[in-house]
């Protein structure tokens, strides 16, 4: 044990930043994690004493309780990985499920303090894919030897709970669900044994073996009775038994681990009973669940989103390489013509062991890049596994487009094609808007315009999307290949398109020209025309959708135009003489005060820092202008600051103003800001006839310097 003073460091830190900046303190937690703290909010610093236990390194060992877990994140925060992580090949050591399921509680034990254990239990892509691109070092622990693992963290370990899968599979959860709690290893007596001979006797703290339940509803009852209270609400994890793959991040944060059929009446009033207690708009399930749309409806019910995972590994160790997404730059558009504008999706992204696995060998494809494809990948990365989609957008061409799989952030399903019902949010606004506000954020955060969403979205769902996510170009819904009564495409409050795959979840290139052609046929060239379909990844990947080209020219030879979707959208609102995001046109023309970067980076669809503008003046003011030559009627303007990059918020423009002007000439301010704190400046205007628009900054970030992370200008025809 080890005593310590709390807060000290804090109050001295606290003291020096508040002579430079009064209006914030930061305060630095025992796990590592720094929070900045309005000055005004605090009432009181005081100063503890704690006992707590360190491992042979000196290092705190967390319980729980000890995470630092701010409301707006989906997983605590933990310290950076170490400088080189013990990794396990769990398949070459050939160990059995019930072994699977303690060295992933090891793993989440140990890594709750600092990450240390890499598992690798799948072993779909090459095993360097993700540590390299995560910089990772890893020293391997001997396929021979893997309880090795376990000797090298022992002290770590208070102990075991020993429990038996004879009378149901579903104790290894409960076990798990306790290991988690109380620092224990889940072994059978079995693995007990094999611990005992690699000279690893823990004493037996909670002795499962005992109880009697045989149904899943019984297991899952005493769990809800003795542990739930001391569960985090934050997360649950949903996950077969013998599928241990997120266990680590379930031990780590001290979560409830369940498998319960919704379709079973008990099984669902117990479930049910977990999820109520659960906040919308900041907690998950992650996992799977016994049958899809039973699960992901059941979690939607109640305003919940599901981030499926069931085979993704290494959360403990991805979620702590705490990096902002590399957003790419989004290439700028050609003019609208009368030609066909067709728009190709990729599933199943929502799911991150996906991402994790199958795409990283899909991506890898030849076709990749000869054609505009709009793969699906899931926002819930950006904390998860950040530098998965950096990893993703690094290799990106500019024929590949990213967005959000159903419905958002996680799995939501507003409908059920299948089963004909409605879920959260159909007639009230009421459990579905956090999730939108939810979904907002992270869209942001991972720079994905677009959502698929499965299956449709009720008028008042569709408002909530509306009024909740400004970052949305469109949404797309699943038409599930009618052969009659295709649904409707709707425009949501004058600028968010609703608008049907068709067909959705296609098998290959022939499927999606098919369904096309019922339209291309029809193609006069007159007017634009917008096709959009969806195929599954599983049975066509860009090598078999590249024959697409050929296909689709064949129906309109010369006027058929495959684009991303984001284009795509910009396309169909502009069709439609609807507001559109004008800095997307090729021919815009940026100019700006002196630059320490490129002037076209104020306004590059991407507001990552390294594609951020940044004036040479330290004096605070700064000048941005956009001419998009010829007029637009425009009613919208976004500005994104230092903070939407991931810098600090004392870097953010404080004060700057946006004219308008017809010539060049004579500006109208469109509107003036002061004292801003905020890390996006969103504000619409009545629409004002315009061909330039220029950002002055007149007091830029703290330092002096003025940022803009990306400048977005809506107008219409």
């Amino acid at each position: 044990m080890k005593k310590i003073t709390l807060l000290a460091t804090a109050l001295i830190g606290a003291t020096q930043l508040m002579a430079q900046q009064p209006a914030t303190m930061l305060m630095k937690l025992t796990n590592g994690a720094v929070l900045r703290t309005d000055v005004s909010e605090v009432e009181r610093i005081t100063f503890a004493d704690t006992l707590y236990n360190v491992n042979s390194a000196g290092l705190r060992i967390l319980e729980p309780a000890d995470l630092c877990w701010p409301a707006e994140r989906l997983l605590p925060h933990l310290l950076a990985p170490a400088s080189s992580l013990r990794s396990l090949d769990m398949n070459s050591a050939s160990l059995t499920s019930e072994e699977r399921v303690m060295f992933c509680a090891l793993q989440g034990i140990v890594n709750r303090s600092q990450p240390r254990i890499l598992l690798y239990n799948h072993n779909e892509e090459p095993q360097s894919t993700w540590p390299s691109a995560h910089s990772l070092r890893t020293t391997p622990i001997p396929a021979s030897r893997p309880y090795n693992l376990v000797n090298a963290f022992k002290d770590e370990i208070k102990g075991l709970v020993l429990y038996s899968t004879q009378l149901s599979e579903h104790y290894a959860n409960l076990a798990t669900t306790i290991a988690g709690l109380k620092r224990l290893l889940p072994v059978t007596a079995e693995v007990r044994e094999k611990l005992v001979a690699a000279g690893l006797d823990f004493p037996v703290v909670e002795d499962l073996t005992q109880l009697t339940m045989k149904t899943t509803v019984a297991v899952y009852q005493h769990l809800y009775d003795n542990y739930w209270s001391r569960c985090n609400h934050r997360l649950l994890i949903s996950e077969r038994p013998t599928i241990p793959y997120v266990h680590d991040i379930g031990v780590a944060c001290g979560s409830a681990c369940v498998w319960l059929d919704p379709r079973v009446g008990a099984e669902r009033i117990l479930l049910d009973k977990m999820l109520r207690e659960m906040t919308p708009g900041r907690d998950i399930v992650l996992g799977w669940y016994p049958e899809e749309r039973s699960g992901v409806g059941e979690a939607t019910r109640f305003g919940l989103s599901t981030v499926p995972a069931d085979f993704f590994e290494n959360a403990t160790v991805y979620s702590a390489v705490s990096k902002p997404v590399r957003i790419a730059p989004v290439p700028k558009r050609p003019k609208l013509e009368n030609k066909v504008y067709a728009a190709i999706y990729i599933s199943d992204g929502d799911n991150i062991q996906y991402c994790q696995h199958a795409m990283a060998k899909i991506y890898e494809q030849a076709g990749r890049g000869k054609m505009a494809l709009n793969w699906t990948v899931s926002p819930a990365l950006a904390d998860i596994a950040p530098m998965m989609l950096n990893y993703y957008y690094r290799k990106a061409t500019n024929n590949d487009c990213f967005v959000s799989g159903p419905s958002g952030l996680g799995y939501a399903m507003p409908y059920d094609a299948h089963n004909s019902r409605y879920y959260a949010g159909a007639t009230s606004a009421g459990l579905i808007t956090p999730y939108a506000q939810l979904t907002q954020r992270y869209l942001e955060k991972t720079g994905l315009r677009v959502v698929t969403i499965w299956d449709n979205v009720s008028t008042t769902q569709r408002q909530v999307y509306a009024d909740n996510c400004p970052y949305l170009y469109g949404l797309t819904i699943n038409d599930w290949e009618r052969q009659t009564g295709r649904l409707t495409a709707s425009i949501q409050d004058e600028w968010l398109p609703v608008v049907p795959l068709y067909p959705c979840y296609a098998s290959g290139a022939d499927v999606i020209t098919d369904f096309f052609n019922r339209d291309i046929k029809n193609f006069k060239g007159t007017e634009p025309m917008f096709v959009t379909g969806q195929a599954t990844v599983w049975d066509a990947g860009p090598d078999k959708l590249i024959a697409l080209r050929d296909k689709l020219d064949a129906l309109a030879p010369g006027n058929v135009s495959i684009v991303r979707a984001d284009h795509w959208f910009s396309y169909y609102n502009e069709a439609r003489h609807l507001p559109f995001n004008i800095t997307l046109l090729e021919d815009m023309e940026i100019t700006s005060s002196p630059t320490k970067t490129l002037a076209k980076y104020a306004a590059d669809g991407s507001h990552a820092q390294e594609y951020m503008w940044t004036s040479t003046a330290d004096d605070g003011t700064a000048w941005v202008q956009l001419d998009f030559k010829e007029p637009f009627a425009i009613s919208r303007f976004v500005v994104r600051h230092a903070e939407a990059a991931g810098l600090d918020p004392d870097l953010n423009s404080r004060d700057f103003t946006i004219a308008t002007s017809l010539d060049g000439q004579t500006w109208t301010t469109a509107a003036s800001v002061a004292d801003n704190l905020a890390p996006v400046t969103d504000a619409a205007i009545e629409p004002t006839e315009a061909r330039y628009v220029r950002v002055n900054v007149a007091d830029g970030g703290a330092d002096g310097y003025a940022r803009i992370a990306d400048i977005e200008v809506y107008g219409a025809h």
